[in-house]
């Protein structure tokens, strides 16, 4: 089931590869972050994350609060084709995938 509560998951990975397969390998996508000082992992992550909404390099929060009235907040695949994130275009998630993207550093 889909957890709404703050949780850390410690495992080892072979590379950033194998990190985002197994990131991605699951049935929801609400929220999702990455800490890396090199840029150009940061927009890897940041094309290639199944989640609606990204955080990279946020100490505060790390991946989970949204900035209400700032960003959109919306999950991809079982986390949500309905919502705030949505609009009044009921059909627009059939299509696409909207993706938010805090970047911070």
């Amino acid at each position: 089931e889909e957890q709404f509560l703050p949780f850390l998951c410690a495992q080892t990975f072979s590379d950033l590869d194998d990190a985002m397969a197994r990131a991605n390998d699951t049935k929801y996508g609400l929220t999702a972050g990455f800490f890396s000082e090199d840029d150009d992992e940061v927009a890897w992550f940041l094309d290639n994350i199944q989640a609606g909404t990204t955080y990279t390099n946020r100490a505060a929060g790390a991946t989970t609060g949204a900035w209400p009235g700032i960003q959109a907040f919306g999950g991809w695949k079982g986390s949500g084709s309905t919502g705030k994130a949505i609009g009044s275009f009921y059909t627009m998630p059939l299509y696409m995938h909207e993706q938010s993207r805090t970047v911070i550093g």
